[in-house]
């Protein structure tokens, strides 16, 4: 009986008390860059730059090409991430009523530190590469396209 006693008491100081505090499970990377891309739809549809600015590397480059119905050249046009910070900051996605506002995530490829993500919103498509950098996934390329309906 006495070394009953002494084994439960061993398995009960082995066992994690309820008071103690344990480190959060990580983040899975498909979680992260799905929050990676809703800091970025969800940024420019509140105004807020801080989540927009967080979602981006620095050096993203976010492009859409531009063809002109009359003469049916194309031409590439192209934002910075400052850009896209100061527009969001600007609050232009304020201007989506919030029953408007799609923010509609895929994950369409991963693999180890890249992924494709597509991002449909209320008047485009974006499609974002994204890597993890520094530890955490971020928006390097965009390329987006207008809806149909949007671009008229």
């Amino acid at each position: 009986m006495k070394n009953r006693a002494i084994w439960l008491a061993l398995a009960l100081m082995l066992l994690p008390s309820a008071g103690s505090t344990q480190t959060a499970a990580p983040v899975s990377d498909e979680a992260a860059i799905r929050q990676t891309a809703l800091d970025y739809m969800e940024g420019w549809y509140s105004g807020d730059a801080a989540r927009m600015e967080r979602a981006l590397h620095p050096d993203l480059a976010k492009r859409i090409v531009i063809t002109d119905p009359k003469t049916r050249e194309s031409r590439l046009m192209q934002m910075s991430a400052m850009g896209l910070v100061l527009s969001t900051r600007a609050g232009y996605g304020k201007r989506t009523p919030p029953e408007k506002q799609q923010k509609d995530v895929v994950i369409l490829d991963r693999f180890q530190n890249a992924a494709s993500v597509k991002g449909v919103m209320s008047g485009w498509i974006d499609y974002m590469h994204m890597a993890k950098w520094n530890g955490r996934w971020v928006i390097v390329n965009v390329l987006w396209e207008r809806k149909p309906e949007a671009a008229h």
